[in-house]
């Protein structure tokens, strides 16, 4: 008698008694049952189908591996050849952006809208009121009052020119005179006596007199 299959319960009326497990072995599920179960064929699919698609994708998704390890050794490739050279990111930068625009000026979009401009373009210079407004433009600028307000403009220009060329000389002329006067000569040296005053001789210790000092110095003085 299998131990695995006696009741050892000392409890239990099925005390000795042989147990039959074969119902609860049937009752685990096999390897591969649970996923059929999970994932269910679909309506008029059979097994050897569905196998035979499981294998294509297998090898279909090991073809999309092999193609991006491919790509990305390309690119890396492309990046050095670039920087061999000298291609640097924003010089293709601005060569795909000149590039855009070129393929903007030649787009069918580009093209009709440019014609539409020129055609609007056309009937405004064309118009009746646009050549109303420029004839209109040109008997004012071939008018006698046009001229007369243009020769004034220029004449008061000029005058204006030449009054402060005249104020200017005059204001130097008047700023040299002021300076070699006497009025300003004597303030002259009263500023220099102010300063000598405040500042005090400069020197080696040795004693530097007034430019203006005209009081003799004492050989032998009384004390």
């Amino acid at each position: 008698m299998d131990p695995a299959s006696q009741d050892i319960n000392l409890n239990s009326p099925n005390k000795g008694l042989v147990v039959d497990n074969s119902d609860s072995l049937s009752d685990v599920p096999v390897e591969g049952a649970v996923g059929n179960a999970a994932n269910p064929l679909p309506p008029g699919l059979t097994e050897e189908e569905a196998e035979e698609l499981r294998t294509e994708l297998t090898k279909v998704e090991e073809e999309i591996n092999t193609l991006r390890q491919v790509l990305s050794a390309k690119e890396r490739h492309a990046t050095e050849l670039k920087r061999k050279l000298g291609l640097s990111p924003l010089n293709e930068l601005k060569q795909n952006l000149s590039k855009s625009w070129q393929d903007v000026q030649t787009s069918n979009a580009y093209l009709r809208t440019t014609e539409k401009l020129g055609e609007w373009n056309e009937r405004v210079t064309s118009s009746d009121l646009y050549l109303s407004a420029s004839a209109t433009l040109d008997d004012i600028a071939r008018s006698e009052a046009y001229k007369k307000t243009q020769e004034t403009l220029s004449q008061a220009g000029q005058k204006t020119s030449a009054a402060l060329t005249t104020v200017g000389t005059v204001i130097s002329k008047r700023l040299g005179d002021m300076r070699n006067s006497a009025t300003f000569k004597s303030f002259e040296d009263k500023v220099g006596n102010l300063k000598y005053k405040v500042v005090g001789p400069k020197g080696n210790g040795e004693a530097v007199t007034s430019p203006t000092d005209t009081t003799p110095t004492q050989e032998n003085p009384p004390f």
